[in-house]
């Protein structure tokens, strides 16, 4: 008997491909399908596996334990929806072509569907097929009035099931509640998260860099997890703290249900002595920079954790700026904080490192291998998918 499993179920669909496709030449639609299907499955990272391609949509999964934070996913979700953007946008931009293929790739967008139950694994050919009745829930979403109720073209569909799960009741409260109603199943509780104005928010962001003559204290380590983990790890107030130096964190002044720009890290050192940490940059997977106070009255410093994907995993690099605020408090903080702070940070690395290297061994983080998905088959997907248009 096959073991039932529980997690999270996630479809992207490429929105407005059925028009595309009535108005466009075959062999160039074609290309233009691999390629935005290519780039899906790059940004289906670990913990999702794939379970399969299933003509314009890929289609995985990622089992309850070990999974990433609520926030995170849907960070996650938005970064994939950003990197296709961009990618829209840049064939536009290269296009030389006067096809209707060509001319039209502007048309086309992205949906996502989360939903989280219960599932069998049973293997066919080279993947997984998900099988049990939430997978059906999730298929049958797939047909929805949200663009006929809504306007959104391109939107994340999560379920109440996955809002609970991933515990982003927070989060959801800036989602449109919604509700579709099908046979054998009744009515499906979602919530509607419009994605134009991620994308809108996020394509001219700019970064906060810390200059190489402004730097106070720098320390870097590599470990063997990917960036999106890693942030889920650096975000975290529990593993913070470790490298803070500090005995507990608290977040305050959540925006939206989420760490964001505004937000604030209470950083406990013992006694009386607290400080405070404002994000003033939060570019999810890339880096973060908060403003910190700090012990010398009105100096502050900033300090900016940066990921770099590496062969084996992610580079995180954590800076510390030279303090801002009067003369004689940037002189008294640089001066007699500038032995401490590096100090700290280094003890703070070795702490930090210490705490990862203890859970790798206990396999805490330890995610699935995320299969390759054979060039060949992608064309496959992408000929299945023309063909089922055409019919």
């Amino acid at each position: 008997m096959a073991k039932i499993e529980n997690g999270y179920l996630l479809i992207v669909d490429i929105t407005g491909y059925t028009m595309y496709l009535s108005q466009s030449e075959l062999e160039h639609a074609h290309h233009v399908l691999q390629t935005l299907l290519e780039l899906l499955i790059e940004h289906t990272r670990p913990p999702l596996v794939i379970s399969r391609l299933a003509g314009d949509a890929v289609i995985s999964y990622g089992l309850r334990h070990q999974f990433l934070s609520g926030q995170t996913f849907v960070e996650l979700i938005e970064d994939t929806y950003v990197a296709f953007r961009k990618a829209i946008d840049l064939m536009v931009l290269n296009n030389t072509c006067n096809c209707n293929a060509c001319a039209n790739i502007s048309t086309l967008d992205l949906k996502f569907f989360v939903h989280y139950g219960a599932f069998t694994l049973q293997r066919l050919d080279d993947h997984d097929e998900l099988l049990g009745s939430d997978v059906n829930v999730i298929h049958r979403l797939l047909k929805n009035h949200v663009t006929e109720q809504t306007g959104y073209r391109a939107y994340t569909l999560f379920t109440d099931a996955a809002i609970q799960q991933l515990g982003i009741e927070d989060i959801s409260e800036t989602m449109i509640p919604h509700t579709e109603s099908y046979e054998h199943l009744g009515e499906v509780k979602t919530h509607v998260h419009d994605m134009h104005p991620v994308w809108e928010a996020k394509k001219d962001q700019s970064q906060i860099k810390i200059a190489q003559n402004d730097m106070l204290a720098y320390q870097e380590a590599e470990f063997p997890l990917p960036p999106h983990t890693m942030w889920d790890i650096v975000t975290n107030p529990d593993y913070r703290a470790i490298f803070m130096q500090s005995i507990r964190q608290n977040v305050l002044n959540r925006r939206g249900g989420r760490l964001a720009p505004g937000s604030l890290y209470q950083c406990f050192h013992g006694g009386d002595r607290v400080t405070i940490q404002t994000i003033l940059e939060w570019q999810p997977f890339e880096q973060m920079t908060t403003q910190d106070t700090t012990p010398v009255p009105n100096a502050t410093c900033l300090i900016n954790i940066r990921l770099t994907p590496t062969e084996i995993g992610t580079c995180v690099a954590f800076t510390c700026s030279k303090a801002r605020g009067p003369w004689i408090s940037r002189v008294i903080c640089n001066l007699v904080g500038g032995f401490l702070v590096r100090a700290q940070f280094e003890k703070g690395m070795r702490g930090f490192r210490a705490r990862l290297e203890k859970e790798l061994a206990r396999g805490e983080h330890t995610l699935p291998e995320a299969p390759a998905i054979p060039a060949k088959q992608i064309g496959e997907a992408a000929v299945a998918s023309l063909s089922a248009r055409i019919a």
